[in-house]
């Protein structure tokens, strides 16, 4: 096989987070952050996410979905187009989440990929680390 020569930008920006279900958040976050020694950056109901190191991408423990793991793209919806027309099949296609669309598919060796962009911005945090709100997108 031979790779071509064009040059294209990379579908996938980086890892965003490695998502974790649990039973009970509070226990989780005990185990991570007072055993395991992760640092927690925000939580709301159901989620908790933790700084992994210097990654810049976290360890999000969560009540409802998971395990997963998220990459970052620029824009959802124009990778969810270019996964699609490249073979992958369609799981769930773009939908909102508190910071920005998020979609789901499957590559052609049955590969689940979730996909996300951050086009609503980061979350705002208060002191206690609850989520409040988001920050502004810096690109959009």
């Amino acid at each position: 096989m031979r790779i071509k020569d064009t040059i294209m930008a990379a579908t996938f920006k980086g890892v965003d987070c490695y998502l974790l279900k649990v039973g009970n958040l509070e226990a989780g976050i005990d185990f991570y952050v007072n055993k395991l020694g992760h640092k927690l950056n925000w939580k709301t109901r159901t989620s908790a996410g933790l700084l992994m190191g210097d990654s810049g991408a976290e360890l999000v423990l969560n009540t409802e979905i998971g395990p997963e793991t998220d990459l970052l793209v620029d824009d959802v919806k124009e990778a969810y187009g270019r996964l699609i027309k490249a073979g992958a099949k369609e799981i769930r296609a773009p939908f909102e989440i508190q910071v920005g669309l998020c979609a789901v598919v499957e590559d052609p060796w049955g590969n689940e990929i979730t996909i996300l962009d951050l086009s609503k911005g980061l979350l705002k945090i208060d002191e206690n680390k609850n989520v409040t709100g988001n920050r502004a997108a810096k690109n959009k």
